[in-house]
């Protein structure tokens, strides 16, 4: 090997020639620049170190960047892992410290039995499983899609209440089934939506906040046919005016339950195949309102890991939904608290607590079509379609599972609609509107805590 070195003293320039022979390659490479440090490249001869320095100083330079790249890949590894969703799902959240509640209440029905303290743990222990399953439910939506999306979030939040009601079912509580569905739909319409325009209207008081009118006047319709569907029934059994007393009513309930189901099944084919016509004119509106906040919004964690979780959660809530409805009967005779207030209020308040944060947080956000989508549209789904899959589940279960809510129940139900359809006409919301909500579900509350549920053979 022979190094050449050529140097024209009457240029500013270094012109260097380099001819490398090794064996019976020749090859010849010309350097150009100038003295300047920025100009001068460093080259890799693929010689050993100990040859060239600066091959050495290269090697190093290389290896320093790949070590920069492995660690790269590496962090980003460990904020994929399953410990980091982990801690997103069932420690990050404040609401989690009331998880250890679950497996107490399991181990307070073996070791005690007292009913009044499994119930009370099972409830506590139900409420942070909830809102992880909104919380799930709205990481899903992200992969989803904003129609899907919100139908997931419907669905999901009802989870707990058709967990509930199947257990309750199974064991023959008939009216718990139908009371706890109804307080579902009075906490949502009134809890929910009246605490979402309550927060919604404090936060954004300079402003009127909107939505879209003409999707809650379709939900209103829906709910309208809902208690249409419901009173029937109970007028027939009211009024003695059945064919055959008992046996009508049960099958008017089956086949109003199986139309029910059909609505609610083209209303999702109108709502899927419709939603751009249907919710285009509230987007032009408030979209340069929102633009900032939804591009702050991402994803936490993947779409594989929210189905996941939404299974464990689900899973979990079935569980502690069972010691829930073992100790409810227990319970009502230790507190002297009547059925009908428990079924009605306290059930419905832990399974709503999803749709509670879920809508009270974009209602903050002013986001008020997805916390209108959210009450509205569980109450709708109640209506139209746990309650009726109830009834036919019932059915084939051979249980007496029917649409006659009792006379009280089904007066409350239909006052309820129509408060709730006089808010939601002029489009608009307020905190006014928000409080009136509130107060009038307080007043449903104690009209159930006086209530006394009468049996069909009292009637």
């Amino acid at each position: 090997m022979c190094f050449c070195w050529r140097v024209d003293m009457g240029t500013v320039d270094e012109k260097v020639e380099v001819a490398i022979e090794s064996g019976d390659e020749e090859m010849e490479i010309l350097f150009s620049g100038t003295s300047s440090p920025t100009r001068r490249k460093a080259v890799n001869f693929d010689l050993e170190s100990e040859t060239s320095p600066l091959s050495s100083s290269n090697h190093s330079h290389m290896n320093t960047s790949s070590d920069h790249l492995t660690n790269s890949w590496i962090v980003k590894r460990m904020e994929m892992s399953p410990f980091r969703t982990f801690y997103i799902v069932l420690i990050r959240a404040k609401i989690n410290i009331l998880l250890p509640f679950g497996p107490l209440a399991i181990l307070l029905h073996y070791f005690t039995g007292k009913h009044v303290w499994v119930f009370f743990f099972s409830l506590v222990g139900i409420i942070p499983l909830a809102e992880r399953l909104g919380y799930a439910t709205e990481q899903l939506a992200f992969y989803t899609g904003p129609t899907a999306g919100g139908l997931l979030n419907a669905t999901f939040g009802n989870a707990t209440e058709m967990i509930i009601s199947i257990y309750a079912l199974k064991s023959g509580m008939v009216r718990v089934v139908q009371q706890s569905l109804l307080g579902s739909i009075l906490s949502n319409m009134l809890l929910v939506l009246g605490f979402s325009f309550f927060t919604g209207g404090i936060v954004h008081c300079k402003k009127v906040q909107v939505f879209n009118k003409a999707a809650a006047v379709v939900n209103s319709g829906l709910l309208l046919m809902a208690v249409m569907g419901i009173m029937f029934p109970a007028v027939l059994h009211f009024t003695r005016t059945e064919v055959h007393f008992g046996k009508s009513e049960m099958a008017l309930s089956r086949f109003s339950s199986c139309i029910m189901l059909v609505a609610y099944g083209s209303y999702l084919f109108f709502q899927l195949k419709s939603q751009d016509n249907l919710y285009n004119p509230i987007e032009e509106v408030v979209n340069n309102d929102q633009e900032g906040a939804d591009e702050e919004e991402a994803p936490e964690i993947t779409q594989w890991e929210a189905i996941g979780w939404l299974a464990v959660l689900t899973l979990w809530i079935s569980v502690l939904s069972g010691y829930l409805v073992d100790a409810i009967q227990g319970a009502s005779e230790s507190l002297n608290m009547p059925m009908a207030f428990i079924s009605v209020i306290l059930l419905p308040i832990v399974g709503n607590a999803a749709e509670h944060a879920s809508a009270i947080m974009f209602a903050m956000k002013d986001k008020l079509d997805i916390s209108l989508g959210v009450a509205i549209g569980s109450s709708t789904q109640i209506s139209m379609f746990v309650i009726p899959f109830c009834v036919v589940l019932g059915w084939i279960m051979g249980q007496p599972m029917d649409l006659n809510f009792q006379l009280f129940e089904t007066a409350t139900l239909f006052i309820t609609v129509l408060v709730v359809a006089f808010m939601l006409q002029e489009g608009t919301s307020n905190y006014f509107k928000g409080l009136m909500l509130i107060l009038c579900y307080l007043i449903v509350a104690a009209s159930f805590f006086v209530h006394v549920d009468r049996s069909s053979d009292d009637d």
